[in-house]
């Protein structure tokens, strides 16, 4: 049997790092995978950057047959696609966690509720070491869409709202920023900054995350300047995502053309908000 799975990206609202509190709202570029059992070879291909680690991947074929409960295979085939720039802040580890534990669940024709699913990915990537948080708001961004909260201390999802759809420009420099190169203590020292804008976050997401793009982008030494100039000319929110050093910016639907041309920048990847799933 051959199993698909299909996750997305996500952008940041709020940086879970400083206090344990993340938010996110998901965004349609997405992640492909496709998995088939097979005879004595295990394979992972991962088509948009065959240069990635595959500890993570095979982490989750071995965690998603645990938790089946079915005896892992002698071998399989998995390949990797997906939209989203790998190591930019754009929820790609989360994005692929999710989409291959689809693929492997729908290819034993085994059923698990979607934040279930969520934690088991969380779980996988915390075992591949490419999270600090445990990154349970990038997960539920990815696969529920709309607008999430969680308190990523205790994977638990605080608020969940509709986010009806906006335009997303992103811009991906080709630096890619790991997980252990992540200033953690002075993000840790913005911990009071950071809990303020839970409350905002629930009613003006967009607000919460161009402070919190200032913030993250102060303490890690990232030049905030593309957002900065974005809100100047009519953007909604506009930050760094994740721990960069993308950079989100969020329009009114339609607004992102025009926006392009008043600017004249170059180079985004277009996208756009993504309601949430039933």
């Amino acid at each position: 049997m051959i199993g698909k799975g299909t996750s997305y990206g996500a952008i940041t609202v709020m940086n879970a790092m400083p206090c344990g509190i993340g938010s996110t709202i998901g965004i349609t570029l997405k992640t492909v995978a496709t998995f088939r059992p097979s005879d004595g070879i295990k394979e992972v291909g991962i088509t948009n950057d065959p240069s990635e680690n595959k500890e993570m991947a095979k982490i989750c074929v071995s965690e998603a047959y645990k938790r089946m409960g079915i005896e892992e295979p002698d071998g399989w085939l998995l390949n990797i696609s997906s939209e989203i720039p790998i190591s930019r802040g754009l929820k790609s580890s989360s994005s692929a966690c999710n989409a291959i534990i689809s693929s492997i669940m729908q290819a034993e024709r085994y059923d698990i509720d979607a934040v279930e699913k969520i934690r088991l990915g969380v779980e996988c990537a915390r075992k591949a070491k490419v999270t600090v948080t445990g990154a349970f708001d990038d997960a539920c961004g990815c696969e529920l869409g709309g607008l999430v909260i969680t308190d990523n201390r205790i994977d638990s999802i605080l608020f969940r709202e509709d986010i009806r759809e906006y335009d997303v420009l992103i811009h991906a420099p080709k630096k890619k920023i790991r997980k252990t190169g992540l200033p953690l203590e002075g993000l840790r020292s913005i911990s009071s900054q950071m809990e303020k804008l839970a409350d905002i976050a629930r009613t003006d997401p967009f607000k919460a995350m161009t402070e919190n793009g200032r913030l993250i982008a102060d303490v890690s030494g990232i030049d905030n300047g593309l957002a900065d100039y974005a809100m100047e000319n009519g953007a909604l929110g506009a930050g760094v995502s994740g721990s960069g050093p993308a950079v989100a910016i969020v329009l009114e639907q339609g607004d992102a053309e025009d926006f392009i041309s008043r600017t004249g920048l170059v180079g985004l990847i277009c996208s756009r908000t993504r309601r949430p799933i039933e």
